[in-house]
């Protein structure tokens, strides 16, 4: 099979913002496509987002800079190859010359790397992840447990708390269990912010944003819904965390705006720990800042087996986890494909982790799509966890019900 045309057009993502959708013709007929989301939170380190910065059109936001790359630049190069997924991604990346593909854009590279990849799967007649665990070697395929996003704060919902992400993880790894158990708590949470006549409006990722008193009010919200419907906390599910620290570090402390407190790297630490003992929290994404590698360090090793997840200090690239692994900076990482840019190289992340025995947790964006490409990618790759925002909007419950599909051989 070879590859008879790209072409990539503009549309929007969950926040309304530009982004990418490519197709891919192959010569045996074959189309399909695939839509590139977008971090509000990111990473130094992360590859490139071409954006036009025309200020007359999207308010700077537009992509066409990196539509034209596809349908001009990249088209020349791989129309008339062999649809080989790996062997195009080394092309671009050759091509593009620069370590965060500032040249193409990530997302640029990315819309043509997911896309050819579906269309290979299409082709083979088999499913998605089907195709990412064979084409891709891995040893087995298993489902991922859902790390759900209940209540947003942070950068996602303009600062009502300091931490990013409070997200419920159930203790199954069936889909339709997992999403059920969800559902029901963050329902339920919603019922409890309106007897409060408290604020049921949710953030990027879906999650509730009320102004509540502080973090730990957060927690006692969330274990009070679940326990009106017979849950209970370390059971039935784990509470987590995605602190997004990066964003609350200034001059060297950690600046909790809404208590007006000031922190330094191991008074965070202490408080983290009292978290832990209070709430029984299993996974901390993003404690520190991204350059507080110390920090990480010294948290992991004080706290192990509970996950700490790195992000914002990896930001999926192999050569930042390997040498994460060398420091023992975490024992977790999350994994996003557009962070890197090619699906060869997010499969590299993954399996360098995996032979560290890290956990793996795929991830979704703040700015999504409605494609499901990271439910076959973490079931495909045999994720640990999945994050992939809460149990409302679309472009968030598309990942579950992929999931489920998968569960039910679909």
């Amino acid at each position: 099979m070879k590859i008879k045309d790209i072409r990539a057009i503009e549309i929007l993502d969950s926040r309304g913002i530009p982004t990418l959708r490519t197709f891919i013709f192959l010569d045996n007929g074959v189309i399909t496509s695939s839509s590139i989301p977008s971090g509000a939170s990111t990473g130094s380190h992360e590859a490139l987002e071409l954006r036009d910065n025309d200020e007359k059109r999207y308010f700077g936001k537009g992509v066409l800079k990196a539509i034209a790359n596809v349908n001009e630049r990249i088209k020349k190069l791989i129309v008339g190859k062999k649809a080989e997924p790996e062997e195009i991604d080394k092309l671009l990346i050759k091509e593009d010359g620069t370590t965060d593909k500032s040249v193409f854009g990530a997302n640029a590279i990315l819309s043509v790397s997911q896309s050819l990849v579906r269309a290979l799967a299409l082709a083979k007649k088999i499913p998605l992840w089907r195709f990412i665990n064979d084409y891709y070697s891995f040893e087995s395929f298993s489902f991922p447990r859902l790390m759900v996003n209940v209540i947003n704060g942070g950068k996602h919902a303009n600062w009502n708390f300091d931490i990013q992400e409070f997200m419920i993880s159930p203790k199954t790894n069936k889909p339709s269990e997992a999403v059920r158990i969800a559902s029901e708590i963050f329902h339920q949470i919603g019922k409890l912010l309106k007897e409060k006549k408290l604020s049921v409006l949710v953030g990027d990722e879906g999650g509730f944003s009320p102004n509540l008193s502080s973090n730990e009010a957060v927690f006692d919200l969330i274990l009070e819904a679940a326990e009106k419907l017979g849950y209970q906390n370390g059971t039935d599910f784990n509470l987590a965390i995605d602190a997004a620290a990066s964003e609350f570090f200034q001059k060297e402390r950690y600046v909790f705006k809404k208590e007006n407190r000031f922190l330094t790297g191991d008074e965070l630490i202490d408080y983290y720990w009292r978290l832990k003992e209070k709430y029984e929290i299993f996974s901390f994404e993003d404690p520190f800042s991204e350059s507080d590698w110390e920090s990480f360090a010294k948290f992991t090793k004080s706290i192990s087996p509970t996950l700490v997840v790195g992000d914002d200090n990896y930001t999926t690239d192999p050569k930042l986890i390997k040498k994460g692994i060398e420091e023992k900076t975490t024992n977790a990482v999350l994994i996003k494909l557009n962070q890197i840019g090619t699906v060869l190289e997010t499969v590299e992340a993954v399996k360098l982790a995996k032979k560290n025995n890290w956990q793996v947790v795929i991830s979704h964006r703040s700015g999504e799509t409605e494609d499901a490409f990271i439910a076959d990618f973490a079931y495909g790759v045999a994720a640990d966890f999945i994050k992939t925002g809460s149990m409302c909007r679309s472009e968030r419950l598309a990942k579950y019900n992929r999931l489920i599909e998968i569960e039910n051989s679909l």
